[in-house]
């Protein structure tokens, strides 16, 4: 059962009150609507790949013989790990957890159908959304979601091409549409090219997987100008980025969302101080979650968005060290750390009125 909360009306959708089973007394004031309330994530599970060497994927170093010694343990542990963390996104505010996830990093579904069978995840029999790409790693973008509170209707995969570079590989990106709270959504999951070389010799990749994304954007808006859309994953940029800001046109400010434009969620968190992952003592928010301006101001009856969390959680977390209080990992400087990913999960709350 989709469970409800409450919310002051002079300050939707700032203030919740509180979550779970609703207060029958509390909806007789008249100061308080009842919503539902989703949850959307997306978690880069680094390097998430089964024991078994896959035709034409560079994947021997997470092989049993290969580098990491990636046998049978470490792989259950890992399982273990990433369906835990899964399994507690969202609780904060929705009893029932994430209505939908992309996962990046991923070898192959295999790995997808062990991962939801898990006992932290079982019950809930979360479906799957994925393609097999061409990454030279194997490692491809997927969807998980909740079958109670997302129905997925089309599922479709874009490949990234240069023009200059036949010999290009990289992951493709995902577009799934459903229905989420009874309302029609797309989201578009990601994972774009590394820094690999630096970030200025890679800044084009990026820019071109930006356009993609742009232009799958564009042709939903086409069909639908009030489209809500959900762009979200991976995109080795920060929201300030030319590839975020420019290519995809992502706004900073939500106030300056006009209608055919998007808005990043989380953009204001990173200038807090708060990101995804670390990178030299530094933090960065590479994993974004990215809206459309339908999302961004629909009125309170409709589905809309209320707030961004970058799921940084103790368990998560480094607690001592050099790297103390960023992610722990499951491998650090080639030692198996039997942690979880090297980035953190980030998730938005979206909220709809109940009549």
């Amino acid at each position: 059962m989709r469970k409800s909360i409450f919310i002051p009306i002079l300050l939707f959708p700032i203030l919740v009150l509180t979550s779970g089973t609703t207060d029958p007394q509390a909806s007789q004031t008249s100061n308080k609507v009842k919503v539902q309330m989703a949850c959307a994530a997306f978690y880069n599970q680094e390097n998430f790949f089964d024991t078994i060497h896959q035709n034409n994927v560079n994947d021997f170093e997470f092989t049993p013989t290969g580098s990491m010694k990636w046998g049978t343990q470490k792989y259950r542990a890992k399982l273990e790990h990433m369906s835990y963390a899964i399994s507690q996104i969202g609780l904060d505010y929705c009893p029932t957890g994430i209505s939908l996830i992309g996962l990046s990093e991923i070898e192959n579904r295999s790995v997808l159908e062990d991962i939801v069978k898990q006992p932290a995840l079982a019950k809930r029999q979360l479906q799957i959304v994925h393609y097999d790409g061409i990454d030279r790693r194997g490692v491809d973008v997927a969807l998980l979601y909740n079958p109670k509170q997302f129905i997925v209707t089309n599922s479709k995969s874009y490949r990234l091409t240069l023009a200059n570079d036949t010999s290009f590989r990289t992951r493709d990106q995902l577009m799934v549409s459903g229905y989420l709270l009874g309302e029609k959504v797309h989201v578009i999951v990601n994972h774009w090219p590394s820094r690999l070389g630096g970030e200025e010799f890679s800044q084009p990749k990026r820019n071109a997987a930006a356009g993609l994304t742009r232009s799958i954007v564009d042709s939903l808006f086409k069909v639908d100008p009030k489209a809500k859309i959900i762009v979200m994953g991976d995109l080795n940029d920060d929201p300030f980025n030319e590839s975020c800001a420019k290519v995809l046109g992502a706004k900073k400010d939500i106030d300056d969302v006009k209608d055919g434009q998007l808005f990043n969620t989380l953009w204001k968190t990173l200038d807090s101080g708060v990101g995804s992952l670390a990178y030299n003592d530094q933090w960065n928010m590479f994993d974004q979650i990215i809206i459309s301006s339908e999302l961004a101001h629909a009125d309170r009856t409709k589905l809309k968005f209320w707030k961004p969390d970058v799921f940084n959680r103790p368990f998560l977390t480094q607690q001592e060290g050099r790297y103390k209080g960023t992610p722990i990992r499951t491998h650090a400087g080639g030692v198996w750390t039997n942690g979880y990913s090297d980035h953190y999960p980030t998730l938005i709350y979206l909220v709809k009125e109940v009549k």
